[in-house]
């Protein structure tokens, strides 16, 4: 039997609001450029803030623009980004999607992506190898100021476990299950505060039950009871 769509809407606000109250409103670290955010996020992928951030400076040291990047030898390009981990995959990968952008478009920039729909502009991006939907969500939400539900693993682990999603459910279509339960306004916080309880207390392995706020709400504690 299928979860009543009014009722996960309204478990999707309660849980909104308790988060954000101990949590508080989280903001997105500093914004930047949508062409930016899109090679951080690619750089993110399957790695932690910090290697990310360290890969992509090394990146941006070496090299004055994106156009250089696009241009540059693959190997400089991999050395620069090994410390986000996968470089062998994600350096040509980079490459190439802003090869495409250029062909496709003229120029690097993804400003134009404001006059799309949230849908048409999410389409548009998950076109190119490299950029699946968590990707694409982030860029447009928090670089382009398009609404998008972003899902990573730690809200894909908790909306599981919160009953947000059915079990078998895919990563991928988790993004727009969930943009469907949260109102638009709230995508933005509501993924960063659902990111911080996986990272924080909704662990993969021994969760800290006993300091969450939503064990009432919680299909998985309430079948270990």
């Amino acid at each position: 039997m299928q979860p009543n769509p009014d009722l996960l809407r309204e478990k999707a606000i309660i849980i909104y609001d308790r988060l954000l109250k101990l949590f508080g409103l989280p903001e997105w670290r500093d914004p930047m450029p949508a062409l930016d955010e899109l090679v951080s996020t690619i750089l993110s992928q399957n790695t932690n803030d910090k290697n990310r951030d360290v890969a992509f400076n090394a990146l941006i040291a070496r090299f004055p623009t994106w156009e250089a990047v696009r241009d540059a030898d693959p190997d400089a390009v991999i050395n620069e980004i090994r410390p986000a981990g996968l470089a062998n995959q994600k350096g040509p990968r980079m490459q190439q999607v802003l090869r495409q952008i250029t062909e496709e478009r003229g120029e690097l920039n993804l400003d134009f992506l404001k006059d799309y729909s949230a849908e048409d502009a999410l389409a548009w991006l998950t076109r190119f190898n490299g950029v699946g939907p968590k990707t694409a969500s982030i860029v447009l939400q928090f670089a382009l100021g398009i609404p998008a539900f972003p899902v990573d693993t730690h809200i894909y682990r908790v909306s599981g476990r919160l009953g947000l999603r059915p079990d078998k459910m895919t990563a991928d279509q988790a993004h727009p299950h969930l943009a469907a339960l949260f109102p638009p306004q709230t995508y933005g916080p509501g993924h960063l505060n659902l990111i911080r309880l996986g990272r924080e207390i909704c662990l993969a392995r021994n969760p800290k039950c006993e300091q969450c706020p939503l064990t009432d709400l919680c299909d998985y504690y309430n079948s270990s009871q």
